[in-house]
């Protein structure tokens, strides 16, 4: 049986696991969790003279450095002071240099979140009138590259080395005492324990970087690492670190001294175990609650208490999940999980559950504020997927149960089958016994005789020769060393018969325990559950670094091009205008390429055919780029003539995100022109 079930769990691990990277994969850097609300002067706005200053507003708190917000005039030098000020953590501010010529001006900013994620962003403006501008602001992104990935597996590592800590202590002091002392569940608690441990260290050290430049070179710089330390965050990572200490020492306890206690005295150590874990645990789940999303937006107050609920009833489901699977799979053949264990533990699950409906709730409400935003906002989305999984989650446990009911019938019957073989196997082992202390007594009087007989041939011959003497004692004595022989022979055998019994009643056990019908669904069941339990926490890691639903919809009623401007490329743009001058050869279709149509500059592509797709030349051709929502244009290009029907222009700047008017003037001769347009989204 387990030689059927061994490949099946191997590879059902690694395709969960596989779906679990997927998920962490895709989630690319982490999301903007503070949103730019507003500017002055707005994104794609032309002001008349140059500002004193430009100001940024944020959905929330925001911490600032020198660098953090920086104003590039067209050729991309530094046009401000470089000391942002501001009082209300929301709103700051950065002086310009006086008399600024006119031109499109470019506005960066990579700022902190108060629920410790890197924002950045760029949007335009201008002076007097758009101008062409050689800025690049799109390459780098806050908490990408390596580094942002390293960052968020190592989030991933701490939130499932928390669940299996915190869960699998839970496991053998509520449901399981006789776990403590089962290694395959030792080494799972401990696993968790190292894994939040050294998770825990990586990110403190990737922290300066993660919301800086970005370079894993920086990594070790003790300058950054210092600034990590002074953060909220780093401050919670390293109590994080100092309440892993504590749960070092009671791991030890756990399975140092409670394992070596009798039932009786251990239940009066489970109380004072399960006190101290439970405050080492909450304050473990408090160091996310105060650092992330719990501790910024509305109801901070409640909301960072309901998180750490949340975040233990996780860890009691999952965690134990995880150890109760261990256990079924890894307890050896004399240690077997009990049908009583398995009920406590159905009992303690129903309740995490209960408990993560109720907090979940809450939060859901905090995080989306409306629901439309389940579906319009990616966070939404996401926790649509988890609710999912939890129903599904949900469903399997109810399989479970029934097996675990099954499972209690079932045990009696066992036991009193198992308990007759034993008294059976005892009674052979008894009649083996007297057989051979028989045929002992037999070889002992047989060997008796011949040394009587022996004995008297010597006497006999002894009055003949000293030297039929010698050899009569020679052979005395090669007969004594012979006998002391043969009885090391017979431990040694027997010592072998007792192991190969021993192996023999230790795969029996197995076999039963294999066998039987009710523990193998179980195990199946659990198995998927766990299964699930990894896609989930995945879902839920990506969900941490994911803006909230209500701040992004508070951004885009704020200022709708905003998230526009600062996303990413929406891909090419390909518009085609038949146009007709009226003159000779003035019938044909332009075709106009935008790449990558986006905020900022672009790289655009004109192509004129005849009506039969063939590329002829004209004498000129203009495109005029209009936003009339915003009274912006038209902005002039002039391409260049490349080759046969075919012109184009680099470094197309479109100041902002919008419904544009494409238009182009086609030239035919030199009295004969007409101009076509279309419109197109860009950004």
């Amino acid at each position: 049986m387990t030689q059927t079930i061994a490949p099946r769990v191997r590879t059902l691990v690694l395709l969960l696991l596989a779906a679990a990277c997927a998920l962490l994969a895709g989630a690319g850097p982490a999301s903007a969790h503070a949103a730019l609300t507003g500017s002055d002067p707005r994104q794609g706005t032309v002001v008349d003279k140059a500002p004193a200053q430009v100001s940024l507003t944020f959905s929330e708190s925001v911490s600032v450095d020198d660098d953090s917000l920086r104003v590039l005039d067209p050729k991309g030098e530094r046009v401000d002071d470089g000391r942002p000020s501001g009082t209300s953590g929301t709103k700051y501010a950065v002086k310009l240099h006086a008399g600024l010529p006119d031109g499109t001006y470019t506005v960066t900013y990579q700022v902190v979140s108060a629920d410790s994620h890197p924002v950045a962003g760029a949007y335009t403006f201008s002076i007097g009138a758009p101008s062409e501008t050689s800025v690049s602001v799109y390459d780098a992104e806050a908490g990408g590259g390596v580094v942002g990935w390293l960052y968020g597996l190592g989030r991933y590592v701490s939130y499932a080395g928390f669940t299996v800590l915190v869960g699998g202590a839970v496991f053998v002091l509520a449901c399981w005492s006789r776990g403590s002392g089962v290694r395959a569940v030792q080494r799972l608690v401990v696993s968790g324990w190292l894994a939040l441990t050294a998770a825990t260290l990586g990110l403190l050290l990737l922290r300066g970087s993660y919301t800086g430049s970005g370079k894993l070179g920086d990594v070790f710089d003790l300058n950054l690492l210092g600034e990590a330390l002074q953060t909220k965050t780093g401050a919670a990572l390293v109590s994080r670190l100092l309440l892993l200490a504590a749960a070092a020492l009671f791991v030890a306890v756990l399975f140092g001294a409670y394992d070596k206690r009798e039932d009786e005295e251990k239940r009066d150590l489970t109380f004072g175990l399960a006190v101290g874990g439970a405050v080492v645990a909450a304050g473990l789940a408090a160091t996310w609650a105060m650092s992330e999303h719990a501790s910024v937006g509305i109801q901070a107050g409640l909301a960072m208490p309901v998180d750490i609920v949340h975040l233990l009833a996780v860890a009691a489901w999952l965690g134990g999940l995880t150890a109760l699977l261990v256990a079924l799979y890894r307890a050896p053949a004399d240690t077997p999980v009990a049908a009583s264990a398995v009920r406590r533990f159905s009992r303690l699950a129903f309740g995490s559950v209960v408990a993560l409906v109720v907090t979940g709730t809450y939060q859901s409400w905090r995080q989306l504020g409306s629901w439309t935003a389940f579906t319009d906002t990616r966070y939404g989305q996401l926790l649509l997927v988890k609710i999912g999984l939890v129903a599904v989650l949900v469903g399997i446990a109810y399989l479970s149960r029934r097996w675990t009911a099954q499972l209690a019938e079932a045990v009696p019957a066992i036991a009193r089958q198992r308990d007759k073989e034993q008294v059976g196997a005892s009674d052979g082992r008894k009649t083996e016994t007297a057989s051979s202390a028989e045929k002992a007594k037999a070889t002992a009087k047989a060997r008796s005789t011949e040394k009587a007989k022996a004995a008297e041939k010597v006497s006999g011959a002894a009055k003949g020769a000293g030297a039929a003497k010698g050899a009569g004692a020679a052979k005395t004595s090669g007969q004594g060393s012979s006998g002391a022989s043969k009885g090391s022979g017979a431990t040694q055998r027997a010592a072998q018969l007792a192991r190969q019994r021993a192996a023999v009643d230790a795969a029996r056990q197995k076999r039963q325990r294999d066998a039987d019908p009710h523990r193998f669904g179980l195990r199946r069941s659990v198995l998927a559950e766990a299964g699930i339990a990894v896609v989930l926490l995945a879902v839920t890691t990506v969900l941490t670094q994911t803006e909230p639903g209500r701040t992004e919809e508070e951004a885009k009623a704020a200022n709708p091009s905003s998230a526009a401007a600062t996303g990413p490329s929406s891909g090419a743009v390909t518009l085609d205008m038949p146009f007709d001058t009226g003159g000779q050869n003035g019938k044909g279709v332009v075709r106009v390429e935008l790449d990558p149509a986006r905020v900022g500059a672009n790289d655009m592509h004109l192509y004129v055919e005849r009506p039969n797709g063939e590329a002829f030349d004209i004498p000129e051709v203009k495109v005029a780029f209009t936003q009339e929502a915003k009274d912006i244009g038209p902005l002039p290009v002039v391409p260049d003539h490349i080759t046969t029907g075919h012109w184009s222009a680099s470094g197309v700047q479109i100041p902002m995100a919008g419904d544009w008017e494409v238009a182009v003037t086609v030239r035919t001769s030199d009295i004969d022109q007409v101009t076509v347009s279309k419109n197109a989204q860009i950004g």
